[in-house]
């Protein structure tokens, strides 16, 4: 049962991969279900965007292409309405993909390159991580507070413009994009519907942005 306050106001991107089902229990929890968007026809009424991703970019890209949401999640992107990117989605709103020389939507200015070589660290990186909080944004607080993540992932965004990063976490002795975001559209690397309590508190801390302080767009 879909909540009536919420009334397809939030929408899933179904490109038929990635954690979809777990980011919508993460959001069945909180008590905010959201509709599955499999085509443009699916956005009608919506307010705001999950676009959810693990495995790789190009066959991601691909799926993207076969429901023909491609060109309206760029209008969407560039009408700076509500996105959350999650691990593989923050990378494909990117412009561009190493992994497998495979444009993405664009949304965000940079690339997507493979994790920096380290000597003692493997590849992909997984399991939990304490973010470096940069600057607030309705994602993450200012208070101080590390909170500790999961992640899985082997490459990287490297944003064109560093203004836009908002976390970031070690990988060895490197430091690497966590969170970005940008008026209304933000991502992170790692999965919050997999990180506990504190991935939870990032869910609610979107959803209470999404209801309290981005409608002013409608």
């Amino acid at each position: 049962m879909m909540s009536s306050r919420l009334s397809r106001r939030l929408g899933i991107v179904d490109y038929g991969v990635g954690n979809l089902h777990s980011v919508g229990k993460a959001l069945e929890r909180l008590g905010e279900p959201a509709v599955l968007v499999q085509s443009h026809n699916d956005l009608v009424g919506l307010e705001a965007l999950i676009l959810p991703g693990v495995g790789s970019f190009g066959p991601a890209m691909d799926s993207l292409y076969s429901t023909g949401l491609v060109p309206y999640l760029r209008a969407w992107g560039e009408a700076n309405r509500p996105i959350l990117g999650i691990c593989l989605g923050l990378q494909l709103l990117f412009e561009y993909s190493a992994e497998d020389e495979k444009e993405g939507l664009g949304i965000f200015q940079g690339s997507v390159e493979r994790l920096p070589h380290q000597i003692d660290e493997r590849v992909p990186h997984m399991g939990w991580a304490p973010l470096r909080v940069r600057r607030s944004c309705p994602l993450l607080s200012d208070d101080g507070a590390a909170p500790w993540v999961y992640f899985v992932h082997s490459y990287v965004a490297v944003p064109r413009n560093a203004a836009v990063l908002a976390a970031t976490v070690n990988y060895g002795t490197s430091t690497v994009t966590a969170v970005v975001w940008s008026g209304r559209v933000g991502a992170c690397q790692f999965h919050p519907e997999k990180s506990s309590s504190a991935g939870e508190a990032i869910l609610k801390r979107w959803l209470h942005w999404l209801y309290q302080s981005a409608g002013s767009y409608l």
